[in-house]
């Protein structure tokens, strides 16, 4: 491969094709309406890894992200992500911060839900925790369905996601998130907020 293809040549998809051997999971080539995506089994859920971007002015903002669609009729949101140099800006003025009782994860991360109770339940578990905490940065959180150009899920199944900058492709790195998001929906299990059943839907 001469210097200007290599330059240009998008290594991902080859790296990810080899993850997702290394896995046991499934993996399948993009088109022009989706990314290309890893799926691996977990339990009776499936966990799917893929890339999107952002379009904002003239900026393009890349994102790798997990997501798996669950059945949760308790209707528990979540969202935990790491602070910013405004997030004590955004406190004063009003915004949620659930503080768990951790001192270190709650000075580092900012946890929002429609149930306190709940979400300290989530991360009071401590290596679940520590997990997130090892990451720069991410978006940890329990949505609706897929937003407004997306896909509607039934009334009782909710999505799981996970989002971090950037077109990932360090696979000690995403072999970390998948087991993060693989023991988030364990945690999730744990605590009644999820039920391991086949949600029923494919993404």
């Amino acid at each position: 491969m001469g210097p200007l293809r290599k330059w240009f040549h998008d290594s991902r998809p080859e790296i990810w094709r080899q993850l997702s051997a290394e896995l046991g999971a499934s993996y399948a080539k993009g088109s022009w309406t989706k990314s290309d995506r890893i799926e691996v089994a977990h339990g009776d859920w499936t966990l799917t890894l893929d890339v999107y971007t952002v379009h904002a002015n003239h900026a393009h903002i890349p994102y790798t992200r997990l997501r798996a669609p669950f059945a949760n009729a308790e209707k528990f949101r979540l969202r935990v992500y790491r602070a910013s140099i405004f997030t004590p800006l955004a406190k004063w003025m009003g915004m949620q911060d659930i503080e768990i009782g951790a001192s270190e994860f709650d000075a580092d991360w900012v946890v929002k839900s429609n149930d306190e109770r709940q979400a300290k339940a989530f991360l009071a578990d401590a290596a679940l925790r520590a997990r997130i905490a090892a990451q720069k940065k991410l978006s940890l959180s329990v949505e609706d369905d897929e937003g407004w150009f997306g896909k509607k899920f039934p009334a009782d199944v909710d999505e799981l996601r996970l989002v971090i900058g950037g077109h990932e492709k360090d696979p000690a790195r995403l072999k970390e998130l998948f087991e993060l998001f693989a023991d988030s929906l364990d945690r999730l299990c744990a605590i009644g907020a999820a039920y391991e059943k086949r949600p029923g839907l494919r993404l």
